[in-house]
């Protein structure tokens, strides 16, 4: 057995130390360190092409392979059904928890907000309808272009269920995208050997960005924010892996810590879509699972956005004198489970979803400049507890899709 080097084995203690660090470097940039930040731009764009180049071609090719592993039509349908039922309902319930606890704690109440002047074009509520219209690519080398997900995710069960009928006949393809889903994970497990210095020069531009008084300005707000997502990780997510999957939290949280932290850093579901893959490899959770659930669930996952939206719409609307009955409150809550399923998992997606929900919640255009301010801050806590979600899914789902490991 080839034995691990000390970094590869600590590397979840490398990443965190790049986190801490592109904090501090982000805070002492200004004024003394400007003339690095082209370098770290750059490093911190390598990094992520890096991560992206392999999103769709993994994507991919795990979900034929896991439906190839499934074997069965039938089961192939059950996998992606639970996953579904399983992240629409956590959705909906954030979406509740969003709009209680502010209320309840009355976030808002007696602040002032300087309004900013930024239009920005929100979201088209009939834009789920859009999606549903468009599941299946009239183009699919176009879907892989454009990064459409959704369209890519159709393709492959479509691809992986019909490979499952020709049996013997697909062989060959079959046999092609296992090559490329091994060259793939290989990619992948190089870059994460650099994934401490990406993680650092990405959360050193968000800092420096930001800055040190837009933190301290939105301070309680922001606290309260990561204190929440904070607990439904703990509650909703740790009960599912305990109760649910039936393992040690301790082991849950430690082999998890890889993916948290990257998404922490890079504010993308979908740009850390293969380091969930390891960590869930890690879990035990059979490729069957995780090469479905997982990229849904960077797809569709969306808990925390659906938080911060709910979060973000009654703090403004306490701050902006504005009155938000139990009706709008019902309103919002619908609007917001259906638009955080459609908000892209990649860097500042919840900012149109946002648009569209200040409009019907009636609030000050002149919010949306507020928000963009702290939008990288909230997103970065957002996308650390949607990446978590997704794994945890797929443990639970070990143990409630019962599906056998081939030997």
């Amino acid at each position: 057995m080839k034995k691990k080097n000390w970094y590869t084995s600590h590397v979840t203690l490398w990443i965190f130390i790049g986190l801490a660090l592109g904090v501090i470097t982000g805070l002492l940039m200004p004024g003394r360190f400007e003339w690095a930040l082209p370098g770290i731009d750059l490093v911190s764009a390598i990094y992520m092409n890096a991560l992206r180049m392999m999103i769709f071609p993994l994507v991919f090719c795990s979900i034929v392979m896991g439906i190839q592993g499934i074997g069965s039509i039938s089961k192939t349908g059950k996998v992606g059904g639970q996953s579904l039922l399983y992240f629409v309902g956590t959705t909906l319930f954030a979406s509740l928890l969003g709009l209680f606890l502010p209320k309840a704690l009355g976030l808002g109440k007696g602040v002032e907000i300087e309004m900013m002047d930024q239009t920005v074009e929100a979201m088209q509520f009939t834009s789920l309808l859009d999606t549903v219209k468009n599941l299946i690519p009239s183009n699919p080398i176009a879907s892989f272009v454009n990064g459409d997900m959704l369209q890519v995710l159709v393709f492959a069960i479509i691809v992986g269920v019909t490979c499952l009928a020709l049996k013997e006949k697909a062989e060959p393809f079959v046999n092609v995208v296992k090559s490329v889903n091994e060259i793939s994970i290989k990619i992948i497990s190089f870059v994460m050997y650099v994934t401490p210095i990406g993680v650092f020069c990405s959360i050193a531009g968000v800092v420096f960005a930001n800055g040190i008084d837009t933190v301290i300005a939105l301070g309680s707000v922001l606290l309260a924010l990561y204190v929440t997502f904070f607990l439904y990780v703990l509650i909703v997510y740790g009960g599912i892996v305990k109760v649910i999957g039936k393992c040690s939290l301790r082991d849950f949280f430690k082999k998890v810590m890889p993916a948290a932290l990257n998404a922490f850093g890079t504010c993308s579901s979908s740009a850390t879509l293969p380091i969930s893959k390891k960590c869930a490899d890690d879990l035990d959770v059979p490729n069957e699972i995780s090469s479905m659930a997982l990229p849904l669930g960077a797809t569709v996952n969306m808990d925390a956005v659906s938080i911060l939206m709910s979060f973000m719409i009654v703090f403004f609307a306490n701050a902006c004198g504005v009155e938000v009955s139990f009706g709008m409150l019902a309103t919002v809550l619908l609007s917001n489970t259906l638009l955080s399923i459609g908000c892209p998992g990649v860097p500042g997606g919840a900012i149109a979803c946002f648009a569209a929900l200040s409009s019907i919640a009636g609030l000050p255009a002149g919010i949306m400049g507020v928000y963009i301010s702290v939008n990288t801050l909230c997103d970065m806590g957002a996308t650390c507890c949607n990446v978590l979600g997704d794994i945890a899914c797929a443990v639970g789902m070990k143990r409630t899709c019962k599906l056998e490991k081939k030997k």
